[in-house]
């Protein structure tokens, strides 16, 4: 456990110059030999050529990531000090990416922070900490200690990924969900970005209870919206309606299978309604499952600007073929809800995909239906979530406009 000696491991040649070159997983076939079994959450100390320290982790008997590395090179003294300056570092570079009209943002995005595992984001006085690994649960109290003694929120919240849920609680753990600092929350955290204000269910909603990542598309969409009738698939809690309502939208329909997801949207709505250029600009929402609307709704039904912005249709790479296809089938439908000059905002946070694919995957699906486009934009993941590694970046935009068509739609073989 923390503070104690460190599982002392030796690393295969291909492991130890991974690590070296900033990949922060150590695999269980990148272990040439270990000194002893370790429990999730001990240190463990990379050995390479010629004994020589390489890097230190947090050991992870129970994921395909056997070491999760969060320091390079030589030893050094992993006091409260020397662990308070590291959760510092981050938080430090975030302080001039974001003014006061901006108080919901990413404090730590795991490994490209060098907490690998690991999150942090803010919604305005309240933080939320998540974590993706078991290895971090022995060092709650200390990680709390060193957040509240840095950042003093008034609460800090536990979100726990779903593999660790069960084992967290029978290990005595705290559950997901859990307020570990400060007051109680009672209700949706309220929180502004870019101006415009929005509330995240910390305790019970997705991610740590909003899509913060999607922050700079938002933002684009409103660039785009001005005279629009604009369709947002997947919707969550409406955000991008939200943007392009205030960048002039005329019309924004949200379609989304979650009940409670639609009503925050309602309630994001009406909360900036005083902000939109149209004030009569007309919000609707659609509880369905996007995939069956697109199959069913009217073929007269057309917008200006469509946002395709899918959950992660794959989380192994077994099911990479299944989710281009499916990707595949939603671009198509898409598309073919465009207005002659509309707008396509097609989103992938499927880590598995990479962005050149996905790029390819939304242009060739347009050209094979016939259709003439014109790319505007393509956009990756933003500040606050930088990625310093291949599998780190997951997430993908691009930005197409429907000029025409050009022939009659090739019939893809089976």
């Amino acid at each position: 456990m923390p503070g104690e000696k460190p599982v002392r491991i030796h690393l295969t040649a291909s492991a130890e110059q991974a690590v070296q070159s900033g990949h922060p997983w150590v695999f269980d076939g990148g272990i040439l030999k270990q000194n002893r079994q370790g429990q999730p959450g001990e240190l463990a100390a990379l050995y390479g050529k010629h004994d020589r320290l390489v890097a230190l982790g947090l050991y992870d008997p129970d994921s395909p990531f056997r070491v999760r590395v969060f320091h390079r090179g030589g030893s050094v003294i992993l006091n409260d000090r020397w662990w308070q300056e590291h959760l510092l570092q981050p938080i430090q570079k975030r302080q001039n990416w974001f003014d006061c009209e901006t108080t919901g943002y990413r404090l730590i995005h795991g490994e490209s922070d060098g907490w690998p595992g690991l999150v942090l984001d803010r919604y305005g006085s309240v933080l939320v900490l998540k974590l993706y690994t078991a290895a971090w649960l022995p060092w709650l109290k200390r990680l709390s200690t060193w957040i509240r003694g840095l950042l003093t929120p008034e609460s800090l919240v536990l979100r726990l990924s779903r593999n660790i849920q069960s084992m967290a609680v029978a290990r005595g753990f705290p559950d997901d969900g859990t307020v570990l600092l400060g007051k109680a929350i009672q209700r949706a955290v309220p929180f502004l970005e870019n101006g415009l204000q929005f509330e995240a269910e910390v305790c019970r909603g997705q991610k740590t209870g909003f899509f913060l990542d999607q922050r700079e598309n938002r933002q684009r969409v409103a660039t785009l919206a001005a005279g629009k009738h604009v369709l947002n698939l997947f919707s969550y809690s409406g955000g991008f309606s939200v943007y392009a309502a205030r960048g002039g939208a005329l019309s924004a329909t949200d379609v989304d299978v979650s009940a409670p997801a639609l009503e925050s949207a309602r309630r994001h709505f009406q909360l900036n309604a005083g902000l939109y250029p149209h004030r009569d600009c007309r919000h609707s929402t659609v509880q369905a499952d996007a995939f069956e609307w697109l199959q069913s709704a009217s073929a007269s039904a057309r917008y200006d600007l469509v946002v395709l912005d899918p959950p992660s249709l794959t989380r192994q790479a077994s099911n990479r073929e299944a989710a281009m296809r499916a990707y595949r089938w939603l671009v198509q439908k898409s598309l073919r809800k465009l207005r002659l000059g509309g707008i396509l905002v097609a989103a992938s946070c499927s880590a598995h995909v990479r962005p050149d694919e996905f790029f390819n995957l939304v242009r060739a699906t347009a050209r094979v239906a016939g259709m003439q486009i014109r790319d505007l934009a393509t956009t990756g993941q933003p500040v606050d979530h930088p990625a310093t590694f291949r599998e780190a970046e997951y997430l993908k935009c691009i930005y197409l406009q429907l000029l025409g068509a050009t022939h009659k739609p090739k019939r893809r073989r089976a």
